[in-house]
């Protein structure tokens, strides 16, 4: 919401999710309009390579571990690997030492599919790897929707601070 609210409630989160599905479907758009130019090859293996190296690890520690918690660093390879930013970073090198070519659109297909579709983005450190409320979490969403704040209760009707 802002730099001094670093929540979302229902409705602003949604929006956000419709940002990245207007992206998705711009990708997507592309893609269909040059299917025949990609290599589906490549275009597979940057796909999946997301999730071979952020998300598959972290989600085998935390099946195998006891109450959920794992390193970090199963944290960190999910956040560098499902970042725009790691995305530009991987198909600006791309370009320039392989070619451009539309294979790349797989890079912000995933990311862009991954936070419009399932409403997923980076994880923190103090929350389970796979989606759970976090306990102070559930008391900030009802403390948040009981509040009277400087706006009126009307326009805070069914606003709760959570996620879909």
């Amino acid at each position: 919401m802002d730099a001094k609210n670093r929540f979302e409630t229902r409705v602003t989160f949604l929006l956000l999710r419709m940002e990245w599905l207007g992206g998705l479907v711009v990708c997507a758009v592309l893609a269909v309009r040059h299917f025949s130019e990609i290599r589906w090859g490549v275009f597979i293996g940057l796909f999946v390579v997301i999730d071979v190296i952020g998300y598959v690890p972290g989600a085998l520690a935390f099946r195998r571990s006891r109450g959920g918690w794992i390193s970090r660093w199963y944290f960190v390879a999910y956040n560098t690997m499902h970042s725009l930013v790691t995305a530009g970073v991987v198909a600006g090198v791309w370009a320039v030492l392989v070619e451009p070519e539309w294979a790349l659109l797989a890079l912000p297909l995933h990311l862009l599919g991954d936070r419009a579709l399932f409403g997923n983005s980076l994880k923190p450190f103090g929350v389970l790897f796979e989606p759970h409320q976090h306990p102070a979490y559930g008391e900030f969403e009802r403390a948040y929707s009981n509040s009277a704040g400087g706006n009126s209760d009307e326009s805070r009707r069914g606003a709760d601070a959570v996620r879909l």
